[in-house]
Parts: C-alpha cells; structure tokens; sequence
C-alpha cells in the first residue's frame, strides 16, 4: 500500500513540474513573435509613405496633348452597298453576270492606211452624258462611273480588277497601288484638334478629308481612229480613260484640272460589260457601259491630236489658242470634220 502512495506523489511530480517547463517556453516565445510583427508594420509604412509621396508630388509635369498617328491609306472612298436580300426585279436576270464583251476585229498593220491618235474631255454635266452620274445603289455596287472605276482598282488585278497607272504619262508606263491612288483622291492627311468636356486640346488627330464622288464630273480619254482598206471601215479603238480633278494648292490658288489616273479601258471592258447605263426612257432596254463606248453613244470634245501637231501640245497650249475657248473647241470640231471628210473622199459615186 505504501509503494502505491509513493508511486503516484512520484507521477504528480513528474506532471506537475513538465506543465512549469511548457509554460516558461511559452512565455519566452511570445515576445519574439510581437518583436517580428512591429518590424512588418513598419516597413509596409515606409514603402506606402513612399508610394504616397511619388504619386503626388507637385513638381512632377505630365504631357496629355497626344498626337494620333494617321491611318494607313490603303482603299478608296467606295459606297458600301448591301446586297438585296429578296429578288429586286419581276424577272430572273442571269444575262448581266454571264456577259462577255465580243473580242476585237484583227487588224492588219498593212492594211491601216490611215492612222490618228485623239485625246477627248468628257463633260458629265452635258445632257447626253448624264448616264455618267446616274447615282443609284444595286446589288453590284454604286452605278456612278467613278464608283465603278474606283471598285475595280480596289479589286486589283488578282480578283478581277485592273491596273492603274500614273498620270504623268498616258502611255501606261508606270504602275500605281491602291494606296497611291487614295493619296490622290483624298489629298494628304489634315491635322484635327481633340477637346476635352472642359474644351481643353487633348490632342491631335489625322484625318483624310471627304471625298465627295460627284466632285469627278470630267474625264478625258485617248483613243486611236484607223482605217482599215480592207474592209474598207473607219474604226474607233479607246485606249485609256482618266477621271479629272481640279488641282489646288495649300496656298488656294487653282492649277486647272489633271489627270489622276490613267486605266487602260481593253483591261476594263469585261468589267465595263456587266455594268449597264442608265435609260431614262426603257428601264427593260438597257446597254452595258462596253456598248456604250463601243456605239460611241457619249460626246466628247477633242482637246488634243496628232494631226497637225508637231510639237505634241494641247489645243489650249498652242499659239493662238491658249486664251480663247471658243476657238479651241472650234479647232476640235474642225479635227473632227478631218477624220469624218478622209473616210468620204474614199469613196466614188
């Protein structure tokens, strides 16, 4: 019974003084711990104040006015049209998208007795061009014909368009891209302030000024007249069209109208046949833009031949003519009145 006692005060003991050790390591581990988390506390303070100060420092001067880089030039200004979702017409119409305008008659180098170059102004204002300007929406586009020349140049060669060339020379020397063209159409890019709501400059913005399509009511062609002895026939062939525009300097002052560019028109025939004009008379009986030129069904005054013109100038820079109009278009019909009289001689009654 007494080695029972003294073995449980031995074990009360034990207990009693491994509770005192936990408890002095305890108490010296929490000091410690409170000195670690003071020195966190501290340094997230400085490193806010930092922050702080070099946010608002008032002697710091930002720039807001920012200057927008211009947009890449690359299209030009073309109406989008939505296709008709239903059949616009009464009719099935398939005959317009499967035309193909009929190859050009061989002629012989031989047999072209009588050959001369001519440069015609056509004026879309006049009553018989008006076809020109006829400005409604269809499924294949905008039916103006800048509209259709634009579009084809958009294409490129490689999807059904054409080649454009440069103006400087109308012999269809040097290519232009898409790009080119625009920068012509459009003109350089004009710098446009940005407001703030306090009406404040922001900043700069180049913008490319609109184009309005009815500003190109001129165009000029060049076209080459032959007669051919053996079939005994005056032909017409057109070699190029250009559209005209007024050229205006920065300082306001007018240089006249020139050629923006030059499309070679046997690369636009196929295209040209499966646009048609405009018939105010029978919507029904309506021709291609390809009949069109090839009936001659426009009118265009010559303003330029080789007939008589050694030195390769046009009517309005040659003596005589420069400062007079009325003569100059006098000089074109009297041209005209040349080519007409040469195939009438020919011929014996």
């Amino acid at each position: 019974m007494k080695t029972i006692m003294v073995k449980c005060l031995a074990l009360v003991l034990c207990l009693g003084i491994i509770s005192n050790v936990a408890e002095a390591q305890a108490k010296k581990k929490k000091p410690v711990h409170k000195t670690r988390t003071v020195k966190k506390r501290t340094t997230a303070k400085r490193t806010t104040n930092s922050k702080t100060k070099a946010d608002i420092n008032p002697s710091a001067k930002v720039d807001t006015a920012v200057v927008i880089a211009p947009p890449k030039i690359d299209s030009l200004p073309i109406t989008f049209v939505k296709p008709s979702l239903r059949p616009d017409d009464a009719i099935e119409r398939n005959l317009v998208k499967d035309r193909t305008p009929l190859p050009y008659e061989y002629l012989r180098e031989d047999d072209a007795v009588y050959r001369e170059k001519v440069w015609r102004e056509i004026d879309t204002r006049e009553k018989m061009n008006l076809p020109f300007r006829y400005s409604a929406n269809e499924d294949n586009g905008n039916q103006r014909f800048i509209s259709i020349l634009f579009k084809a140049i958009q294409d490129g060669p490689d999807n059904g368009g054409v080649t454009v060339f440069n103006p400087s020379d109308d012999r269809f020397t040097t290519p232009m891209t898409v790009a080119e063209v625009a920068k012509m159409v459009a003109g350089e890019p004009v710098s446009v302030p940005m407001y703030d709501s306090l009406g404040n400059v922001t900043g700069y913005k180049q913008t490319t000024p609109e184009v309005n399509l009815d500003s190109f009511y001129k165009f000029e062609i060049k076209e080459e007249v032959i007669f051919d002895k053996e079939s005994s026939r005056l032909f017409w062939r057109i070699l190029g069209i250009a559209p005209l525009k007024n050229v205006i300097t920065s300082q306001g002052i007018n240089l006249g109208e020139a050629p923006l560019f030059w499309v070679y028109y046997p690369d636009m025939r196929p295209i040209f046949a499966k646009y048609e004009v405009y018939n105010g008379k029978n919507y029904g009986a309506r021709m291609s833009w390809e009949e069109l030129f090839e009936s001659r069904m426009f009118y265009g005054r010559i303003i330029k031949s080789t007939l008589n013109n050694p030195f390769d100038e046009m009517l309005s820079q040659q003596q005589g003519l420069k400062q007079n109009r009325i003569l100059q278009l006098l000089e074109g019909e009297n041209i005209q009145n040349k080519i007409f009289d040469y195939e009438q001689n020919l011929w014996s009654y």
